[in-house]
């Protein structure tokens, strides 16, 4: 029986890098006969275009027969002005909660060969390989009350919730757990338990879970704390886990050791590791169309969602290793440009890593 994968490229910059990561899954599929059957829908603006929704019931009934999404980016200014309950995000938020995506992995690693593209010294970031686990379905994004109420003195005033339940820092503890223990056995979890009441659960709950990991050392840290640690020390980290708004904000800061935020690919699983993989990074409509973005996060999400929610462990890895092949190789899109190497746009760094995987 065939796997089917829904592939939703989205908006500025997402059916650009999409379009090389599906030449490069075709090829994996191919090669390694992984009988895959892909299908195309829209989320975010495209979907509003199309169907004045950011996330049509028709393409979330496809998601949820899936057996993986492939997501490219959604949003831009075409949209700013629309209500805020139909914007382009509020597709992505929806379907992450709808699948039950509550687990975000999203890795920091540096190639090697991009140790000058990094805003810190080599010497700080050489070897890097951090993974920040972000819960994802709960925190400050999802939390109601919210909206904005006009006071007695008539000044407006906007105000958003922060709930998280035990079970929900539970499973996302669970999942920073298990990641930790097959890697450097560290977990730090991190929270603002001097200020907000759901950090205060959130690490009571944590230092709980970590009695069934004895293998695994948990520590803590601030967030405003691990943003120094970051970029001071980045390799004392292994496993991060933390919260949604927390995780975004980490995450983002992490991709800028590795070189550039085009870098780093991400999966966001359900209880049974069925995904949604999609790059880090945004839309980028500054530079959509133009051909310049760099679809390597992508690429590295397709290695993410073989290796996650399939077990593909060896095509997994060949794709890995053809970026590495294509980095070795000095070819660069212009945001991890650096002199002597051979600047490229999107399509010709998909090319070149087809090129790479062929000959693997």
């Amino acid at each position: 029986m065939s796997k089917q994968i829904l592939i939703l490229p989205g908006d500025g910059i997402g059916p650009e890098i999409m379009a090389e990561a599906v030449k490069v899954l075709e090829l994996a599929n191919d090669k390694y006969r992984l009988g895959f059957e892909l299908s195309h829908d829209v989320i975010g603006g495209a979907a509003i275009d199309k169907h004045g929704v950011p996330l049509a019931d028709e393409t979330l009934d496809r998601a949820r027969a899936a057996d993986a999404v492939l997501l490219g980016a959604v949003g831009g200014p075409k949209w700013d002005t629309i209500e805020r309950d139909i914007r382009p995000e509020r597709g992505l938020l929806k379907i992450r909660a709808q699948l039950g995506l509550f687990g975000n992995l999203r890795p920091a690693i540096l190639y090697p060969q991009l140790a000058d593209a990094s805003s810190l010294k080599p010497e700080i970031v050489a070897g890097l390989d951090i993974l920040i686990v972000r819960e994802l379905t709960g925190g400050i994004y999802f939390g109601a009350p919210r909206g904005t109420r006009t006071l007695e003195n008539g000044e407006r005033q906007s105000y958003d919730t922060l709930p998280y339940s035990e079970s929900e820092i539970r499973r996302i503890a669970r999942v920073g757990f298990d990641m930790a223990r097959v890697r450097g056995k560290k977990l730090c979890s991190v929270d603002k338990a001097n200020v907000l009441a759901s950090s205060q659960l959130w690490r009571e709950v944590v230092e709980q879970v970590a009695k069934d990991y004895p293998d695994v050392e948990l520590s803590h840290m601030y967030v405003d704390n691990a943003a120094m640690q970051l970029v001071r020390a980045p390799k004392q980290f292994d496993v991060i886990v933390t919260d949604n708004m927390f995780g975004d904000i980490l995450s983002d800061e992490a991709s800028m050791l590795t070189g550039s935020i085009g870098m780093l690919p991400s999966a966001s699983l359900d209880a049974n590791n069925k995904g949604m993989y999609e790059p880090c990074h945004g839309s980028a409509p500054d530079i959509a169309g133009k051909g310049i973005a760099n679809p390597l996060a992508t690429i590295l999400s397709v290695s993410m969602m073989l290796r996650y929610s399939f077990n593909l462990n060896d095509a997994a890895d060949a794709i890995e290793q053809a970026v590495s092949v294509v980095l070795d190789q000095g070819l660069r899109t212009g945001d991890i440009y650096s002199a002597g190497c051979t600047k490229v746009g999107t399509q010709e760094m998909g090319d070149a890593v087809v090129a790479a995987l062929r000959n693997l």
